[in-house]
């Protein structure tokens, strides 16, 4: 794409109706999770703007081949926008610039709440530090000929999220996507977003907003566009459960799975993403007791090849045990099959869904490492060896064979100074010396001994 200061110099409706072409449907930046291969089908399947996975914008300028695994990309890969994670002016800059060529903008994230992000001091613990993150919105305004944009979370009050919001526009982001949880809202105390402050957000800025959150279903997409007026809907969770979500399908999980591999064939990628994905596609499928064994060969599986083999052999297995009738039997959304994409539910806090696998090695359902992990810590308790110390020095293990019950370094001086030897350590001192060299040694090899650390 050709550059344009224009663009991003002007107003976030210039990008919004220009580069990324209007985009109501938006799959958000997933770390493992929105590589490319999954970019693909999510386009094939109604998505109208991808983000790549969050990136470590300091990483990602000083390595190579950090660059190389993450940010890959191709020509039909567009409208993209390339998420970095930072907390440096500068740094994020000079991420951004190694962007430039390959997307539409380049979004810094402020909303990741993970203790990762706490602890390098990034995503949505950096949302009180409203001077930095105007430093680093307004510098790369300036200075990138691309646009810049921004994914947040909400205060729990409705007028500070708003006046944060404020801020990051005059600062430079060209759209904001609002994720309607605070960021204490994660993990099973995730709970209902709020559209009341993505509203708030969208009354009171005059740049494109997205909204996050609360989409399970087509429906909830239309609905939160009419609730809030925002510009685009961006999901996560929704995605990786059902990728149809956009054509307002619950297709079976075999066909999913096997786009997706079709997607990872043509565009290869880690094991770990395309393991990522093939289990959140068939989740519901193998909660069920009949496929514990194909949930545990998904988990240790070594290859894509593996994986493929798993996935296929659950899809011969559920097309055997269905009927033509159960196939085509019509179903409402509060009762999808189990063999269907749907939404995944988070289980309130204290409660659970599902049993986790037990540690027992006699299982199949175990897991190998954690059973490998139990058995090696069972090898490695061994005694502790109780040493003879010298007899000379008391502090260091003396030779087991030396004649005079001494450490190595004060049999050395024994049989140097003395014209002695010892079998046991192999010392054989016929060669007289003259006295210096003779001093000489020993005061060195006392200093020796004096330096060994008792083991």
């Amino acid at each position: 794409m050709a550059k344009s200061i224009n663009v991003a110099q002007g107003s976030g409706y210039e990008l919004w109706t220009g580069a990324l072409r209007s985009a109501k449907y938006v799959v958000a930046p997933m770390v493992d999770q929105s590589e490319l291969a999954w970019r693909m089908l999510s386009r094939k399947l109604g998505a109208q703007l991808c983000y790549t996975p969050m990136l470590h914008a300091s990483v990602f300028v000083r390595d190579v081949n950090y660059r190389k695994i993450h940010m890959v990309t191709c020509l039909d890969d567009r409208p993209l926008i390339v998420q970095f994670c930072a907390n440096n002016p500068d740094t994020l800059l000079k991420a951004a610039k190694l962007v430039e060529p390959y997307c539409d903008a380049v979004d810094l994230n402020l909303g990741c709440p993970q203790t990762i992000a706490k602890k390098g001091h990034y995503g949505a613990f950096l949302q009180e530090e409203w001077d930095l993150l105007h430093d680093m919105i307004s510098l790369c305004h300036k200075e990138l000929s691309i646009p810049i944009t921004c994914k947040i979370r909400i205060f729990e009050d409705v007028e500070r999220t708003v006046q944060y919001a404020k801020m990051l526009e005059a600062a430079g982001a060209q759209i904001i996507t609002v994720h309607g949880r605070t960021k204490e809202q994660k993990g099973p105390n995730t709970g209902v977003a709020s559209w009341k402050h993505v509203k708030a957000v969208k009354e009171n800025v005059s740049v494109p907003v997205f909204s996050n959150g609360n989409i399970q279903f087509l429906r909830d997409v239309e609905n939160c566009i009419a609730e809030t007026k925002c510009d685009g809907v961006m999901i996560a969770e929704g995605s990786l459960h059902n990728p149809a979500l956009f054509t307002g399908k619950q297709p079976p999980c075999w066909e999913m799975a096997d786009e997706y591999i079709a997607m990872v064939e043509q565009y290869p990628c880690a094991l770990t993403c395309s393991r990522g994905h093939l289990f959140k596609i068939w989740h519901f499928v193998l909660q069920r007791p009949e496929h514990a064994e194909s949930r545990h060969k998904m988990g240790k599986a070594k290859s894509f090849s593996q994986l493929k083999t798993v996935s296929q052999d659950l899809k011969t297995a559920l097309l055997q045990s269905l009927s033509a009738e159960e196939l085509e039997k019509h179903f409402e959304l509060d009762n999808i099959p189990y063999w269907r994409c749907q939404p995944y539910v988070r289980p309130s806090p204290g409660k659970t869904t599902q049993c986790k696998r037990p540690l027992d090695s006699q299982t199949t359902d175990s897991s190998e490492k954690k059973v490998k992990k139990e058995e090696k810590k069972k090898k490695c308790i061994v005694k502790e060896r109780k040493w003879q110390v010298c007899m000379k020095c008391h502090r260091n293990p003396r030779g087991q064979t030396c004649e005079y019950k001494f450490c190595k370094v004060c049999c050395r001086i024994k049989t140097r100074s003395e014209l002695l030897n010892c079998t046991g350590h192999k010392f054989n001192r016929v060669r007289p010396m003259n006295q210096t060299a003779k001093n000489t040694e020993i005061a060195s090899d006392i200093q020796e001994c004096n330096d060994v650390v008792t083991t």
